[in-house]
């Protein structure tokens, strides 16, 4: 009797293992877009653009996942653009569009840059926040949080089929993340999606600062990063470690 139980659980298990590895989840790292995060399998990513709110066409890609009927992805918007951008907008701006050549501080556009470029990378988060704002659901949590001391937006989403949305929408090195997982009525919250979020430095080692990052200051070098460990080594300051820095 025991010889056979033995034999029927482990045909048990050799069906079912097949179908648990499809399900297992594991961290991915894109160092070229300076990230880390937890997907239920290789995602699929897609090359795109986005229309920031200063209508810049700004480069972006897409990754997605999904694990039976919830859904993952994060979408990466590179705001580096928007400076080029806004400098050949002032180009061609007539005379007196302080709206388009961005010179209130009377410094060159030091404080809001040619084109409002600044101010669209500063707006970024809160831009990408309004989009969830505006779709068919209702907000039911909207604060401030931080991932590896990154300041970032949390938001959670009942939708109309009562499936809920988690979204962290964060800026790093004046990149925007859109970390966005939705589970089925029922359903727990996608944790291992959400905890896992980081970012990484140009050679794919986990980043946490020792301070508080903002990118509408650090990012745009108003005031220099705080230094950050990788991998949980020794404190380090230089910005030249951190992919995409200025």
């Amino acid at each position: 009797m025991r010889v056979t139980a033995w034999i029927a659980a482990a045909l048990v298990l050799s069906l079912v293992t097949p179908a648990l590895a499809q399900e297992v989840w594991d961290n991915f790292v894109f160092v070229d877009d300076g990230f880390e995060v937890n997907f239920p399998g290789k995602p699929q990513v897609q090359n795109t653009t986005w229309t920031s709110q200063y209508r810049y066409t700004l480069p972006a890609r897409v990754y997605t996942a999904s694990h039976g009927a919830e859904r993952y992805s994060v979408t990466v918007v590179d705001y580096r653009a928007a400076q080029k951008q806004g400098e050949d907008r002032a180009k061609t701006c007539p005379p007196g569009a302080e709206t388009c050549f961005g010179t209130q501080d009377g410094r060159q556009g030091a404080i809001i840059g040619l084109g409002y470029w600044k101010m669209d990378v500063r707006g970024a988060m809160a831009f990408a926040t309004l989009k969830f704002l505006q779709r068919d659901a209702k907000v039911t949590d909207f604060n401030l949080q931080f991932q590896q001391v990154v300041e970032g937006y949390f938001l959670q989403l009942t939708n109309r089929d009562e499936s809920r949305t988690f979204a962290y929408i964060t800026m790093h090195e004046n990149r925007l993340y859109v970390f966005e997982g939705t589970t089925p009525k029922g359903s727990p919250q996608p944790e291992l999606f959400q905890s896992s979020v980081g970012f990484v430095d140009a050679k794919g080692g986990s980043i946490r600062y020792t301070d508080y990052y903002s990118n509408a200051i650090h990012g745009l070098r108003q005031y220099e990063p705080p230094p950050f460990r990788v991998n949980g080594g020794p404190p380090q300051t230089a910005p030249t470690a951190l992919p995409g820095a200025n």
